[in-house]
C-alpha cells in the first residue's frame, strides 16, 4: 500500500495524530501533517499542505470534522485540490461529523434543498469520505447524493459498551421516532428495554413532547439515546417529563455532541446526571474516543 499521510485542517491536529497512531499500530505507514490556513484581509484564505512526506504518489487522507461547516468548505476543498495537484494517488477524507443532511427536502416554497448541494461539492475533489453515522431520514443511503466512495462507521457498540459499564438496569428512551434506529441499536446491544418518545416540533428550539406509560419500567435508568445534540431542546423537554414522574437521573448518550448555545447547562439543568458524547466534535461532555473506529473504517476505505 501506498504511504499514507494525514492532512489535519486546523482544529483536528490531536485527531489526526491519533488517527496516524493508530494506522501505524495496525501495520501502515503514515503520518500526520497539519494543514497552514492564511486568511487575507479581504477574507479570501491561502491553504499550504505540507510536502514532506512527499505528496506525490501517497494515499491523502484530509482529517477534519464537519461541525460549524460553513467557515470550513472552501478550505477544505482548497486542501484537497492542492494535494490532487501535487500528484497524491488518492484524496480522502475523514469527517467525523458529515453536517447538511437535515435539509434532504423542500419543506416550505422557495427553500433550498442542501444536502445534494453540499454532496455535490465534496464529491467533486474527493475519491472517498469516511463519516459516523450521518444524520440519515429520507436519504436511505450516503450513495444516493454522493457520487463518491461512502463509509460510514457506526458508534453503537462504543456507546452500548459505556453504557453497559456505567448504568445499573437501564431504560433506554428514543426522545422522537427519528431517533429509532441509534435507540434500538444500542438497546439490542445491551439487551435493555426501549421505548420511543412522540415528537412535535415547532421551531428550530422548541418542541412538545409526549412520553408513553413507563410504569413497567418503574425504578430503572433512563438513558436517552440519539444520534445529535444540537440545541438539546428535544432532550430537555424530555428530561422535564421524566423528573416531573419522579424517575431516576437520567443519562443523555449521542454520537455527536454538537452542544449548541447553552445545550450542556441546559440538559444539566434539567436533570441529566451525564451528557456523554463520543469526540466527533470538540465538547464538554464525557468523551468516547471514536480513534480505533476510524482507524479500522480508514484501513477499509483504502482496501476499497
Amino acid at each position: 500500500m501506498a504511504p499514507i499521510v494525514l492532512h489535519a485542517l486546523p482544529g483536528n491536529e490531536s485527531r489526526s495524530e491519533a488517527l496516524a497512531q493508530a494506522l501505524a499500530g495496525r501495520g501502515l505507514a503514515a503520518a500526520s501533517r497539519p494543514c497552514m490556513l492564511h486568511r487575507f484581509p479581504d477574507g479570501e484564505t491561502r491553504v499550504t499542505v505540507a510536502t514532506d512526506p512527499a505528496v506525490s504518489g501517497s494515499e491523502a487522507v484530509v482529517v477534519c470534522t464537519l461541525d460549524r461547516p460553513d467557515a470550513k468548505l472552501m478550505p477544505l476543498l482548497l486542501a484537497a485540490a492542492v494535494l490532487r495537484d501535487l500528484g497524491a494517488r488518492r484524496v480522502g477524507l475523514v469527517a467525523p461529523y458529515l453536517p447538511y443532511l437535515r435539509q434532504d427536502a423542500r419543506f416550505l416554497p422557495g427553500e433550498a434543498i442542501s444536502a445534494p448541494v453540499f454532496a455535490q461539492a465534496l464529491s467533486a475533489r474527493f475519491d472517498w469520505l469516511l463519516c459516523v453515522d450521518p444524520h440519515l431520514h429520507r436519504i436511505p443511503a450516503l450513495d444516493r447524493i454522493y457520487t463518491l466512495r461512502a463509509h460510514v462507521a457506526h458508534a453503537a457498540p462504543l456507546l452500548a459498551e459505556w453504557v453497559a459499564r456505567n448504568v445499573e438496569q437501564p431504560l433506554v428512551i428514543g426522545p422522537d421516532r427519528e431517533s429509532a434506529q441509534w435507540a434500538g441499536a444500542l438497546s439490542e446491544r445491551i439487551g435493555a428495554p426501549l421505548v420511543l418518545v412522540d415528537k412535535t416540533r415547532l421551531g428550530d428550539r422548541a418542541v412538545r413532547v409526549r412520553l408513553p406509560d413507563l410504569a413497567p419500567w418503574a425504578g430503572r435508568t433512563p438513558v436517552l439515546v440519539d444520534d445529535v445534540i444540537s440545541t438539546g431542546r428535544t432532550l430537555v423537554a424530555v428530561l422535564e417529563q421524566l423528573r416531573q414522574r419522579g424517575s431516576p437521573p437520567p443519562v443523555c448518550v449521542a454520537a455527536h455532541g454538537l452542544c449548541a448555545g447553552d445545550a450542556l447547562p441546559a440538559l444539566q439543568a434539567a436533570g441529566a446526571q451525564r451528557v456523554v458524547c463520543t469526540n466527533s466534535v470538540a465538547h464538554a461532555c464525557t468523551p468516547i474516543d471514536l480513534t480505533p473506529l476510524l482507524a479500522d473504517a480508514v484501513v477499509a476505505a483504502l482496501a476499497a
